[in-house]
């Protein structure tokens, strides 16, 4: 797991999206069955490492994140699609191999 910029996690911190399972349904739950279960926050994108972005970081429970409930494609689709066109340009100049605006449009064709 790498590590989240200290800038980035406070920004995080004060994001209520982010302390709270994207899913939000009553499949919500820590690793020992409580539920709701508590929001941990996901790296949807790897580009040799994980991606230390703002959009690129979501909020989900255990079960969604970890358990048996990982859709990691709808969770790619809900991150990418928290991506402004200024994100999507800079994204394209830091991690020039991958097509973001390409995954953004068939993410969002497949999801919505």
């Amino acid at each position: 797991m790498r590590p989240i910029p200290i800038k980035l996690r406070e920004q995080m911190e004060k994001d209520p999206e982010m302390h709270r399972c994207i899913y939000s349904n009553t499949d919500c739950r820590d690793e020992y069955g409580n539920r709701p279960g508590r929001a941990e926050w996901e790296h949807a994108f790897i580009y040799n490492k994980q991606v230390n972005e703002w959009w690129a970081i979501i909020g989900v429970c255990w079960y969604h994140h970890r358990g048996p409930g990982l859709n990691k494609e709808y969770n790619r689709y809900r991150a990418i699609e928290r991506m402004g066109e200024e994100d999507l340009k800079e994204a394209q100049k830091k991690y020039p191999k991958f097509n973001w605006k390409e995954e953004r449009d068939r993410l969002i064709r497949k999801f919505n």
